[in-house]
């Protein structure tokens, strides 16, 4: 005699849990970023006021930025400076509850939200805008700030997907694949325009942004660092160029056929490693004192996000590989 039950059950069972796909593994990424973030926030010099703490980071982004924008972060500054230690666990708590709430599916959505509102916030008062506004925002560096990259994947990762629509990247589920496209394009063309007109252009400008990132750094890195500004002393230009060219390829890759859209990616996520590593020293987290490791992690994530998915049917016969990503788009 069989038992009915037992054979019932296993099904259901086994269909209980699905591996995450592609686009939740990014918003888990996303997660990581959050979280990573909020625990740099718990450094103990960030409890404090004055030039050391937490209100002289936030006050060093204002000089430079109209007198509207400078204004609005010194009084930002000034607060968290009476309030240090309230500020501050106020704000690793938030980033904190952002990383599990993305975590978490049950509050993915509200997360995704408020993270988009908190980013913008940190990106005015916590990053004086990027330094966009007074040529400071060169992308080695970080520019347009890293947090604008927080809330892009926010919007691009969002859990819905599109009626009717079988998009070739996880980008695209959300918002379509013409907007996800424009948004891939802005982005790339925003940095090389970034590169050639920033601070980073001068002779010395990158060599001197680098030799900015040694102190308290581990050995093994300032020698990294010194190598690294040796070999662009005085070819800020140079290098401007290079980064704005690299950029340029990256951006127009998403109109290429599949195969070779996967070697700018691959290419886009080297030259965010490059920069992470030379240009801004994982983030400046080894030397401490770092609120979050600026912009070369997430601009990976952010081309895992466009790395092509799907086949697409052929057209006209041809292979589907052979079809540039925007034909798709209806």
């Amino acid at each position: 005699m069989s038992d009915s039950k037992g054979t019932g059950s296993a099904p259901s069972t086994a269909t209980a849990w699905r591996p995450p796909d592609g686009r939740r593994l990014l918003q888990l990424a996303l997660a990581a970023l959050w979280l990573l973030d909020g625990v740099l926030q718990l450094q103990p010099l960030f409890f404090t006021g004055g030039a050391d703490g937490l209100s002289g980071v936030l006050a060093g982004t204002a000089p430079g930025n109209p007198h509207a924008v400078a204004r609005s972060i010194t009084w930002n500054a000034s607060v968290v400076d009476h309030h240090a230690m309230v500020a501050n666990t106020a704000f690793a708590l938030i980033q904190i509850l952002l990383g599990f709430g993305i975590a978490w599916r049950l509050t993915l959505k509200p997360a995704l939200g408020a993270s988009i509102v908190w980013s913008l916030a940190v990106w005015w008062f916590g990053e004086g805008l990027g330094g966009v506004l007074h040529g400071a925002g060169t992308p080695v560096a970080g520019g347009p700030g890293a947090v604008l990259f927080y809330a892009l994947l926010a919007i691009l990762l969002w859990p819905t997907d599109r009626a009717g629509s079988t998009p070739p990247f996880a980008a695209a589920r959300a918002t379509g694949l013409r907007a996800a496209t424009f948004v891939w394009v802005a982005v790339w063309t925003g940095l090389a325009i970034l590169a050639l007109f920033g601070s980073g252009r001068s002779p010395q400008g990158i060599h001197d942004l680098i030799d900015g990132l040694s102190p308290g750094e581990p050995g093994w890195l300032r020698a990294i660092d010194r190598h690294a500004g040796t070999l662009v002393s005085h070819e800020g230009l140079a290098v401007a160029v290079a980064v704005a060219a690299v950029c340029l390829v990256v951006g127009v890759g998403v109109f290429l056929p599949v195969p070779l859209a996967r070697a700018t990616l691959v290419l886009a996520i080297v030259t965010a490693a490059v920069i992470w590593i030379v240009g801004q020293a994982f983030g400046t987290i080894l030397a401490g004192g770092a609120t979050d490791p600026n912009s070369g992690p997430l601009l990976a994530v952010l081309a895992l996000a466009y790395w092509p998915v799907h086949r697409r049917p052929a057209v006209g016969g041809a292979d589907a590989d052979a079809v540039p990503l925007p034909v798709a788009v209806a």
